[in-house]
């Protein structure tokens, strides 16, 4: 009894297998029907002869033998993405970037539940952002940079708690960053929104990513303060905030980021005043990039004990007084510039000293001596 009972068990699995299996080859047999590409690759091997397993791009489970991942990235193809894709229910990765993908994302990839990769950059996909992809709960990386979307960022993100990677730089994106989404982003480290028309001050809520180690946010129209929070980020590395009309003065509290930050730009975004002593502080500190704005008073002596500094760019600004011999001690800088400014006095010949020194811009200053013969 027993035996008879297993036979037919057996068989209703591997029917159940069966008819799965070939759901998600229906799905992606619409898809093809939908793209072209310029060398055919997916009409000649996508076909209903062969295992959807083996198609290029497809990968399936072990033990499911469902499709589990679809990665058809930089194959020149063309085309709407349909929404029989929504019906891959095991998929974790999706990768269609570097394409010519157009039109809107269908809201039936909403229903991919498991997906853990969203990969959609480098393509011609517009319309807004639609807000079911907060709907997307487990995933961890979801990239949409280089498009055409528009409209606003939508809150629905805040729903996304496993991300750790939001990239929608080089869209149409505008209006204010929703404060709202940062606060159920325990795991985002990587930040990327650059390049579209995004207003309003940077949100202070962001330092509720309180694992975040990149922060992208340059040619934007973000104003106001660069938030005082964000040295809760214990992990930060890198802020880029260049080309935002944030005005304003470079705040003191730049010095209390974290001790592993290491990039710092934020040129031509119209800061005045001193710069701080503070900045000093930030002794891992790789690449400050603070030209183009309009910034005077010294150059702070503090800069020289940023060891491990190897580019400084303060050209362009109204920064006055002697070259600190200080600076000679950044004994790993390769980029120096200090051009378009009010210093004057004499050249450091310890500059000299600094073996590692590549390129030196000290044009249009009022400097007084010629240029050491060691330079």
């Amino acid at each position: 009894l027993l035996l008879a009972l297993f036979i037919p068990c057996s068989v209703l699995c591997l029917a159940i297998t069966v008819r799965n299996l070939n759901s998600d080859q229906f799905a992606l047999l619409e898809f093809k029907d939908r793209i072209a590409g310029p060398q055919n690759v997916m009409a000649n091997n996508w076909t209903a002869s062969t295992s959807v397993c083996n198609w290029i791009g497809v990968s399936c489970g072990i033990l499911h033998k469902r499709v589990i991942a679809l990665n058809l990235t930089s194959m020149n193809l063309r085309g709407t993405i349909p929404p029989h894709l929504g019906n891959l229910s095991f998929l974790l990765s999706l990768d269609l970037s570097s394409n010519h993908f157009y039109g809107h994302l269908p809201k039936e990839l909403g229903h991919l539940h498991r997906l853990r990769i969203l990969q959609l950059s480098y393509n011609r996909l517009n319309g807004e952002i639609p807000s079911w992809l907060g709907n997307l709960q487990r995933v961890r990386r979801l990239e949409m940079k280089n498009n055409n979307f528009t409209g606003t960022i939508p809150e629905t993100l805040v729903n996304m708690s496993n991300l750790e990677i939001l990239n929608l730089g080089f869209n149409q994106l505008s209006d204010q960053v929703p404060s709202s989404i940062f606060n159920n982003a325990p795991k985002l480290e990587f930040l990327f929104l650059w390049g579209n028309k995004l207003s309003g001050n940077i949100p202070n809520s962001i330092s509720n990513a309180s694992m975040l180690k990149k922060l992208e946010l340059s040619h934007n129209l973000f104003s106001g303060p660069i938030p005082k929070t964000l040295a809760n980020c214990r992990h930060l590395r890198k802020i880029a905030v260049s080309g935002n009309p944030l005005s304003g003065v470079l705040p003191t509290y730049i010095g209390n980021l974290s001790k592993s930050f290491q990039y710092f730009y934020a040129h031509n975004c119209e800061l005045q005043g001193i710069i701080p002593m503070e900045i000093g502080n930030l002794t891992n500190l790789l690449l400050l990039q603070l030209g183009y704005n309009k910034l005077s008073g010294l150059i702070r002596a503090s800069i020289g004990g940023m060891r491990n500094l190897q580019g400084l760019f303060l050209s362009s600004n109204k920064l006055g007084g002697p070259i600190s011999e200080s600076l000679c001690g950044l004994e790993r800088l390769y980029k120096m510039y200090l051009g378009l400014n009010k210093l004057h006095g004499p050249i450091p010949s310890c500059l000299g000293n600094i073996t590692s020194l590549g390129y030196l811009y000290l044009n249009s200053n009022r400097l007084s001596s010629a240029i050491p013969s060691n330079l």
